[in-house]
């Protein structure tokens, strides 16, 4: 069975990968599975460039297949914010319910129909032979008035699904791993991975 680090330590975001991987015959790891300690700058200026970053680095560290992701929200009032910095918004160690209390504070009187927005996430694949895929996925909504939902993470509380009538973070793993940003973009990458 090969072996595939993902360069993540998030353990929320590291569940949804082996579920929607687990077809694919290979051992998924992350970053503290493999034992790998890596502080690298993400100055890219697109969720693209800085996937390719850290998976170019860690396959570089490692010989293995790297996949790494970067992600985040993209609300259309606020110029597409927090867009790349979304993990870093307010600062790293903010906690997502200041992050998501301070964005609905700048939607406060925005109609429905203003308040658009996107979960965007692009997949990097660097493999050994210096290769690099990278594909690009995103998940449509809208920013609601307050969070709601115990499921998910991060924004999740607070990025309502018209269609659903609920936010991402109010449906269930399985649910939300088939409509989702990250959920769409690991199909497409494992299609290169086969």
């Amino acid at each position: 069975m090969r072996k595939i680090i993902f360069a993540t330590g998030n353990q929320d975001k590291m569940k949804e990968i082996r579920e929607i991987l687990a077809d694919l015959d290979a051992e998924v790891l992350s970053l503290k599975d493999a034992g790998i300690k890596a502080d690298i700058v993400e100055d890219g200026r697109t969720f693209e460039e800085n996937a390719q970053i850290k998976a170019r680095a860690i396959c570089e560290m490692t010989g293995e297949i790297v996949l790494a992701d970067d992600s985040g929200l993209e609300i259309d009032y606020l110029n597409k914010e927090p867009g790349v910095y979304s993990a870093r918004y307010m600062g790293e160690d903010t906690s997502y319910r200041i992050k998501n209390a301070n964005l609905i504070g700048r939607l406060e009187g925005v109609p429905d129909e203003q308040r658009t927005a996107r979960f965007v996430c692009a997949i990097a694949a660097a493999f050994p032979d210096g290769r690099i895929k990278t594909v690009r996925a995103a998940m449509e909504g809208r920013i609601g008035y307050e969070e709601k939902g115990g499921n998910g993470f991060g924004y999740d509380p607070i990025f309502y699904l018209p269609e659903y009538g609920c936010t991402s973070a109010e449906l269930s793993m399985e649910e939300k791993n088939k409509i989702s940003h990250r959920g769409k973009a690991l199909r497409a990458i494992k299609d290169e991975l086969r």
